[in-house]
This record gives C-alpha cells, sequence and structure tokens, in this order.
C-alpha cells in the first residue's frame, strides 16, 4: 500500500508541476496531495506541522494566482477582457503548440491585445494593457512553478529520509 501511496503521490507532484502552466489545474494544491499521499505511507511519519505550513502556502499562492494578473492588468489601465484574452491564448498554445515553448509567451501575450481592442482600446492602451495583463500571468506562472518545484524537492527528501521504511525489499 505504501508503494501506491508513494506512486500516486509522485504523480500528483508530475501534474502539479503541469498545473503550473495550465490554467485548469492548480499546480501547488495538486502538489500539496502529492505531499499528503507520501505522509499518508505509514513509512513517513505524519508530520501535521509540514503539512499544514505547505497547505497554506499553496492556498496563499492560488489566492495570489487571481490577484495578480489582475494587478497587472489594471496597473497597466486593462480591462477584464485582456485578462480573459491572456486565458484564451493560454489555452490556443496548449492546444495548437505551433510555435513550441514560444506559444507559451505569445499567445497569452497576444490573446490579451485581441481581448483589450475587442473592448474598444485604442491600439496603445491595449498594448499597454496587454502587456500589463501578460507581466501579471507571467508573474503567477513563476510563483506556482516555484512552489511546485519546491514540493517536489520536499516529496524527494521525504523519500530519501525514509527510504529504508518506504523500500524495506531493497534495504
Amino acid at each position: 500500500m505504501d508503494i501506491a501511496l508513494f506512486l500516486l503521490g509522485f504523480i500528483f507532484m508530475l501534474i502539479g508541476i503541469l498545473g503550473s502552466f495550465l490554467p485548469v489545474l492548480p499546480g501547488p494544491t495538486v502538489s500539496w496531495i502529492g505531499l499528503l499521499l507520501l505522509v499518508l505511507t505509514r513509512a513517513v511519519p505524519n508530520d501535521w506541522w509540514f503539512l499544514g505550513i505547505t497547505l497554506l502556502v499553496a492556498v496563499i499562492v492560488l489566492a495570489l494566482d487571481y490577484i495578480i494578473p489582475a494587478m497587472g492588468t489594471k496597473k497597466f489601465g486593462g480591462s477584464k477582457a485582456g485578462m480573459f484574452g491572456t486565458v484564451v491564448g493560454l489555452l490556443v498554445a496548449i492546444i495548437f503548440p505551433i510555435l513550441g515553448v514560444f506559444g507559451i509567451i505569445i499567445w497569452p501575450f497576444v490573446g490579451a491585445l485581441i481581448g483589450e481592442l475587442i473592448n474598444k482600446a485604442e491600439s496603445k492602451t491595449a498594448l499597454k494593457a496587454a502587456f500589463g495583463s501578460f507581466i501579471g500571468f507571467l508573474t503567477g506562472t513563476f510563483l506556482k512553478f516555484m512552489v511546485t518545484i519546491i514540493y517536489l524537492g520536499l516529496f524527494i527528501s521525504k523519500t530519501w529520509e525514509y527510504k529504508e521504511a518506504l523500500f524495506p525489499f531493497f534495504y
């Protein structure tokens, strides 16, 4: 059972990292579930402080993921249409990966620009607002990615610390 929880937890860690880029999945929260599954094994002692602190960080990052792009858009004079365009642009980049890695950067910006132009902003204002929305999106994505990578490091650290109890057939 411990091996199954470990493997499921590791899968959640990987999905969490992907979720830091995909707007559909809350990356840090999914990664936290991976940490929870590891702690639920009989091999790793229950550390409720560890789980509580990491859950708090995941919830704060989840909230910031909505606040940061809005702040970026507002600071540069954008609208909700620009933020919506950013998300649509990201979905286009994921569904049609024509430009590869650069698509993740280019399409959200293009989406924000189109959203602002549809919202009847003049081109200079739309460009500025699209830039703000895009910067907010990148900041939020970077924050989520960093938290999920740190959670993966914690997962690996805990696994290494209790490797003999988790994998007794190797020792």
